[in-house]
């Protein structure tokens, strides 16, 4: 029984191109680290959008907390995303 090798051919080009994708992602990302006073100002972050506005500066802050949970009797998994933005403009002769 032959083996149709074009559309094998295809499919391990696509997974190739993934792959050097994600390794290239992995080597040009620098390893974080965690800094506590951020995690207590993102923990303080109200739920829902904000947006604050002083001379220059624009901050913007969003909070989406949800647990989602397959069963009434199951175990369930909470989700908590926070995004702190900040904009400033300056004016510069």
């Amino acid at each position: 029984m032959p083996i149709a090798i074009p559309p094998l051919a295809g499919i391990a080009v696509r997974y190739a191109g993934v792959a050097l994708v994600g390794y290239a992602l992995a080597r040009g990302t620098a390893r974080g680290r965690r800094d506590e006073r951020l995690e207590d100002i993102m923990d303080a972050t109200p739920e829902g959008a904000t947006l604050h506005s002083e001379a220059g500066q624009v901050n913007a802050g969003l909070r989406w907390r949800r647990l989602f949970r397959p069963g009434p009797a199951a175990r369930g998994l909470e989700l908590d995303a926070t995004l702190l933005a900040r904009l400033k403009l300056r004016h510069r002769p």
